[in-house]
C-alpha cells in the first residue's frame, strides 16, 4: 500500500498529465543558476563612478596629477640612468594618462546620465507638486470668493446701526404725529392756560 502510494506522488494521474514534462511553478521563484560571468549590483558601481567622477573634477585631483607628472618627468631626466624606468619620449607616461583618460570618459559619463535620471525624477515630483499647489490655490480662492459673496450679506455693526437710527427717526416721527390726536387726555400734552402767563 505505501508502495502505491510512493508511485502516485511521483507519477501524477490523468491522461494528460502523464505524457506532459514536468516545468518549473509559476508561484515559486527559479533556483539561481552558475554564471560564467560576475555579477554586480549597478547601483553600487554607479554610486563608485560618481565618486570617482566627483574627485576627478576637483583641484586637489589636478594638483596631485600635476605633481606626479613633475616627479615622473624629473625623475627620469635627473636620476642616474639605471634607475630610469621611461625615458625621454616618456611613453609609459603617456600610457598611463591615456589609460586615466580612457577610463576617466566613461566614468564621468556615467555618473552624468545618473545625474540626469535623479535630475528627471525630481523635475516628475516637482511638476506634480506644482499641479497640488495650483488646485489648492485655486480651491482656496473660490473658498475666499464663496466667504466674500456670504460677507455681503451679513448684516454689519454699521449697518445695523443706521437701521436702528432709521427706525428710532421713524418712531419718534410716528410719536409727534399721534400726541396732538391722541383719544385720552393723559396722552394729551399740557395746554398752558393763559393765567399762567
Amino acid at each position: 500500500m505505501a508502495e502505491r502510494e510512493s508511485t502516485r506522488e511521483r507519477h501524477p494521474a490523468g491522461a494528460t498529465a502523464a505524457g506532459r514534462p514536468r516545468t518549473a511553478r509559476l508561484d515559486q521563484p527559479r533556483p539561481l543558476r552558475r554564471r560564467l560571468l560576475p555579477e554586480w549590483d549597478p547601483e553600487a558601481f554607479g554610486r563608485l563612478s560618481e565618486r570617482i567622477a566627483r574627485f576627478l573634477g576637483t583641484g586637489r585631483f589636478i594638483v596631485w596629477m600635476t605633481v606626479v607628472i613633475i616627479v615622473w618627468i624629473i625623475w627620469n631626466v635627473a636620476a642616474p640612468r639605471h634607475l630610469r624606468f621611461d625615458e625621454y619620449p616618456f611613453i609609459f607616461l603617456t600610457l598611463a594618462l591615456s589609460l586615466q583618460a580612457s577610463y576617466a570618459a566613461p566614468l564621468i559619463l556615467l555618473a552624468q546620465n545618473r545625474q540626469d535620471d535623479r535630475d528627471r525624477v525630481n523635475l516628475e515630483q516637482d511638476r506634480k507638486q506644482n499641479e497640488r499647489s495650483i488646485a489648492d490655490t485655486e480651491y482656496l480662492t473660490r473658498e475666499i470668493a464663496a466667504l466674500r459673496m456670504g460677507l455681503g450679506e451679513v448684516a454689519t455693526r454699521d449697518w445695523i446701526r443706521s437701521e436702528l437710527q432709521d427706525m428710532m427717526k421713524e418712531l419718534e416721527e410716528r410719536y409727534d404725529g399721534h400726541r396732538e390726536h391722541a383719544v385720552f387726555p393723559a396722552e394729551r400734552p399740557p395746554r398752558r392756560d393763559m393765567d399762567d402767563r
